[in-house]
């Protein structure tokens, strides 16, 4: 059992991290091409995509709807760097999906979690979807990565600001939802746990599955 165990982890921290290529693998060379990459992955990668709008959320409701998406993005811009210039973190799939679990479950709950609290899970989250973002700049050639990194990070960083403010602000103002306790939150963080807790199910299936070598 315990040499399974230990297979199964192994078989995790080797899974591709869920980052989304908008332009389908093609080499980037560009800062246009970064731009564009940047700007695509939080979007076509609906596991992002609904952790960020639920940052919003969650920020919003815990009275940092503009400066409490800072700290996922900060955590987030230091994951796509140390993956890119430095090792991998570890088991950045399994983490990316018990982030929507956690955080869903946190507005699921009700109850606004205080600044501090809410900020550190989107820092602490943040780090490993960055990892996953950081993936991408394996295709960009050495040499064109002084012109491909600066607008990936720009496309990043704007995008996942503007879909964090955007959800915030759209569910207390044009929902009106007043507090936590309001269904449209509350709505919000069932769906994304529900995302989450299917997708912290498959990465366990298919850890388990590879290490008794029937993948």
């Amino acid at each position: 059992m315990k040499r399974l165990l230990t297979t199964a982890g192994a078989a995790l921290a080797a899974t591709p991290a869920l980052a989304h290529h908008p332009l389908g693998g093609t080499e980037m060379t560009t800062f246009a091409h970064g731009l564009l990459s940047g700007v695509g992955h939080p979007v076509l990668g609906f596991d992002h995509l609904f952790f960020v709008a639920l940052v919003g959320i969650v920020a919003a409701f815990a009275g940092r709807a503009f400066t409490g998406p800072l700290a996922y993005l900060a955590a987030m811009l230091a994951g796509v760097l140390l993956t890119t210039f430095g090792p991998a973190l570890p088991l950045t799939e399994a983490v990316i999906a018990v982030s929507l679990l956690g955080l869903g479950a946190v507005a699921l709950s009700g109850r606004a979690p205080s600044a501090p609290v809410a900020m550190a899970l989107f820092a602490g989250f943040g780090l490993f979807h960055g990892a996953a973002f950081g993936g991408a700049m394996a295709s960009a050639e050495a040499g064109a990565m002084g012109a491909v990194l600066p607008g990936y990070l720009l496309g990043l960083l704007a995008v996942q600001y503007a879909i964090a403010v955007g959800a915030g602000l759209a569910l207390r103002r044009l929902a009106s939802a007043a507090a936590a306790t309001a269904l449209e939150p509350r709505l919000a963080g069932a769906v994304v746990a529900g995302v989450g807790l299917f997708l912290t199910l498959e990465t366990a299936e298919g850890a388990i599955f590879g290490a008794l070598g029937w993948g």
